[in-house]
């Protein structure tokens, strides 16, 4: 990466008030050589995934269909008093409901429901998420547990009785608290690097059968969510991900396609300085930053799309 994009990142970092990390690459190429290109800045130290450990589990989900572990259509029923917490899908609903695996996944990702993510993730096992960090080489990417092992932590660490009160001291800034789901240390913990590389393998069909690639491309491309990666490109580009929020973290992972050329894969990590709920300036610099970094590697096809 030249020193003047490094240098671009790091200001525009700066003036949002977080720390930022970033990694792109090239999701297919028409060579080797088109294939090593990638911009990156801290692309492989530790970071929180937050909501992006999901992605582990979508893959891990697409294998396990292929392996005929599990069926997709399968219908199972989630209680209230059983379901993680959260600001959207299932998490949020009074009564029981019943829908397939296959939907389940669909919510964890495209509106990264904690309820469906925990129950999918149970599913699949801890163990099949860590066999594909592994057989990919993913060594720094370690995720323990999901989203409610994530708050009992929260829960523990600031002395509180429900998520929603651990949730509220966390983003007073005139009660500082630490917590160890905010730590790459204890908690969960990826690298930019890891997320485009796995994200990169699923996307070009390496980890999954040709219908279930299709099937985690779908969902991917299906986000609601447009303030990150969505909102640095224009309306003709194609821009597919996953987002993760955890208090003063915000992050999120993607794939970006410009008409006919070689789609990016893209990572961009954040965490604020300070602890509000809502930081705009925290989810304009990922776009920016997703930008500046796709940008550097802008690459026309010179074959046919396969």
């Amino acid at each position: 990466m030249s020193p003047d994009l490094e240098a671009e990142l790091r200001d525009l970092f700066r003036d949002a008030g977080v720390r930022g990390w970033v990694h792109a690459t090239l999701v297919t190429a028409d060579s080797p050589r088109q294939r090593q290109r990638e911009v990156g800045l801290g692309a492989r130290e530790p970071v929180v995934p937050a909501s992006v450990y999901k992605l582990a589990v979508l893959a891990a989900f697409c294998r396990a269909v292929d392996a005929a572990e599990l069926d997709p259509t399968e219908q199972v029923t989630l209680h209230p008093a059983d379901r993680t917490a959260g600001p959207t899908g299932l998490s949020v609903l009074a009564d029981p409901v019943t829908m397939s695996w296959r939907d389940l996944a669909t919510s964890m990702i495209t509106v990264s429901d904690n309820a469906a993510a925990d129950a999918v993730h149970r599913r699949v096992g801890q163990h099949r998420v860590r066999a594909l960090l592994d057989e990919l080489g993913l060594t720094t990417t370690r995720i323990n547990g999901g989203t409610a092992e994530t708050h009992r932590d929260l829960l523990r660490d600031t002395h509180t009785r429900d998520i929603a009160e651990a949730f509220a001291v966390l983003a007073d800034n005139n009660a500082p608290s630490s917590t160890h789901a905010l730590d790459p240390v204890y908690g969960s913990v990826t690298t930019p690097a890891d997320m485009t590389h796995l994200l990169a393998a699923l996307w070009r069909g390496e980890l999954a059968s040709p219908d279930q690639t299709a099937f985690a491309r779908r969902v991917l491309g299906a986000q609601v969510w447009p303030h990150r990666l969505r909102a640095g490109f224009p309306a003709t580009v194609q821009v597919a991900g996953k987002t993760g929020t955890l208090a003063s973290l915000r992050n999120e992972v993607g794939i970006v396609t410009y008409p006919d050329e070689h789609p990016v894969a893209v990572a961009v990590f954040t965490h604020a300085a300070r602890a509000d709920t809502l930081v705009p300036r925290a989810d304009a610099a990922i776009a920016a930053a997703a930008h500046r970094a796709v940008t550097a590697l802008r690459t026309p096809r010179l074959t046919p799309r396969s």
